[in-house]
């Protein structure tokens, strides 16, 4: 027989036979958040539901099959109340509402917040998975994926069968594939099918990659954790949460949840692996005191890490080339080295982060650095392309003003040392942080020598005016349009221009793409793998 797929291991995830409402009606009461209910376009008491026969959760009318409880959400650009008519005729049995929608007949409750109750009801008709898991999440502005391919290697290492789902790929039973969507938390329902799944592949362990849009969004509010990870904390997704502070208070989310399945709690009793809720915090970074704050607050433990003196587990001594990073540190365990297959500094913190991981839960400190030592690479971070060109071409996910700076202060050096300097090849997604974007140009603009601004997700917005935006934050700081400043839309095209100006030496960066197997535009998704065009244009170009 075949090895299974991821889809065929979501498939059988599913329930085998329907669940009566009644049981949700009881959760959503106990949270303090049903409201009331209709049935027949009347009001009605809630029990009067309680009978009906549920074959599945879903926020997209789309997706409604005969049976589906069929929740109302709010989104980016559409009303789920709008559709509840055609959930209904698509054969819903029931819907969650904000609100009473007249005149249709189909069975309603109403609760306060139908984004929280879709965590609820998610995790309900999935039987709470993350009760027989031990969950670790991952949060942070740059580091999560990395931190999560290095954590499963580690648990796996230490004998922990790992699930994962994140930005580059969901990991189940041991099948991995790569993640198609551009979400790296998805919504409830799909979240908790996956866990549903590792559940039933016997794995007994998950990471999560945990975003703000998905604690914000209340994505994970049904899940229990037992350690939290932060990697950092710098400038991003301001087009959600308005301001700085409600980003990093969305972060908070996450340490805060470590108060549910605390010891002594029936979720923890159930759980496979008796691990100490914890939080793990990056000591380097300025916020750090608020994440250690709140994980007290919490009645967790606190285990800190970096090159801080202070830090739990710390980088003693750094050594790095082209091809490996050396880390010395100490830890509680003792001091230790390991020997890491990736480039980059900042990959120190990343790789600490999973030996406190392996400190705070009790793993086999070797079989963690032996874990930590076989990641070969990880998707869309600094994978180098090679087909015999004289110049270096690297494609990484770098997507936010820290990341991009990070990659280029890492890249310029090399470069330098090859006789070469950096070309820039990079832009920013549409209907997100605008921000950010003059910031990018400005900081590819002050470290490469060209600069070459394309498209990355322009969703709905205007192209030229996302790219406009770039390419004026290059300007301030002295290049020119149509010399050492090149505004190319398509990216395909953008990417051949700047092979063709790379010289001997140079470094080629490919930044914002990473893993990432499509371009969203104006008219939704166009297949994309950013390593395979770069391969195609060097092959175009007589290399290979």
């Amino acid at each position: 027989m075949s090895e299974p797929t991821i889809a065929d291991l979501l498939a059988v995830a599913e329930p085998d036979g329907p669940a009566a409402l009644g049981g949700l009606i009881e959760r959503l009461t106990a949270e303090g958040r049903l409201r009331g209910a209709r049935s027949g376009g009347r009001a009605i008491g809630a029990a009067g539901l309680a009978a009906i026969a549920i074959r599945g959760v879903t926020h997209d009318s789309r997706a409604v099959h005969p049976g589906s409880l069929f929740v109302a959400v709010l989104g980016l650009h559409a009303d789920g109340h709008d559709f509840v008519e055609a959930a209904a005729a698509a054969g819903a049995a029931a819907a969650l509402v904000d609100h009473a929608v007249p005149d249709i007949t189909l069975p309603q409750l109403v609760v306060a917040g139908t984004r929280e109750a879709l965590a609820t009801a998610a995790a309900w008709w999935y039987s709470d998975p993350s009760d027989e898991l031990a969950v670790v999440g991952i949060t942070g502005t740059d580091g999560k994926t990395t931190t999560s391919f290095l954590a499963v290697a580690a648990l796996e290492a230490a004998g922990v069968r790992t699930g994962m789902t994140g930005t580059a790929a969901t990991r189940i039973g041991g099948v991995q594939s790569p993640n198609e969507a551009h979400a790296t938390t998805p919504e409830a329902p799909e979240l908790q099918r996956a866990l549903r799944a590792m559940v039933r592949a016997d794995d007994t362990a998950a990471v999560i990659e945990t975003t703000s849009h998905g604690l914000a969004l209340s994505r994970v509010d049904a899940i229990a954790y037992d350690v939290a990870i932060l990697t950092n904390l710098t400038h991003e997704h301001l087009e959600l949460h308005g301001t700085w502070e409600a980003y990093r208070d969305a972060k908070l989310r996450l340490f805060e949840k470590l108060a549910r399945g605390g010891e002594g709690t029936d979720a923890t009793d159930a759980k496979p692996h008796r691990w100490p809720t914890t939080g793990i915090v990056n000591a380097d970074d300025p916020s750090a005191g608020a994440f250690v704050g709140v994980t007290q607050e919490a009645g967790a433990r606190v285990v800190t890490y970096g090159t801080d003196p202070a830090a739990d587990i710390r980088a003693t001594r750094i050594e790095e080339d082209a091809r490996r990073l050396h880390i010395a540190y100490d830890a509680p365990s003792g001091a230790a080295t390991v020997d890491l297959q990736l480039v980059g500094r900042f990959n120190v913190h990343n790789a600490l982060a999973v030996v406190a991981l392996g400190e705070a839960v009790g793993l086999d400190p070797a079989a963690v650095r032996e874990g930590l030592a076989a990641v070969p690479l990880v998707p869309g971070r600094m994978e180098r392309v090679e087909l015999g060109q004289p110049f270096g071409v690297i494609v990484d996910f770098a997507h936010s003003p820290v990341a991009l700076q990070t990659v280029l202060d890492l890249l310029a050096p090399l470069a330098a040392s090859r006789g070469g300097g950096l070309i820039a090849v990079f832009g920013s997604a549409g209907e997100r942080d605008t921000a950010k974007r003059p910031a990018m140009g400005r900081i590819a603009g002050e470290r490469a020598r060209i600069v070459v601004v394309t498209d990355e997700d322009p969703r709905g917005e205007d192209r030229d005016a996302i790219l406009d935006e770039i390419a004026r934050g290059a300007e301030a700081v002295g290049k020119r349009r149509d010399h050492d400043l090149l505004v190319v839309a398509d990216r395909r095209a953008a990417i051949e221009a700047a092979f063709e100006r790379a010289r001997p030496g140079d470094i080629v960066l490919l930044a914002g793409k990473g893993h990432e197997q499509a371009i969203i535009g104006p008219d939704g998704p166009t297949p994309w793998n950013e390593r395979a065009e770069a391969e195609a244009a060097l092959h175009r170009a007589g290399y290979g």
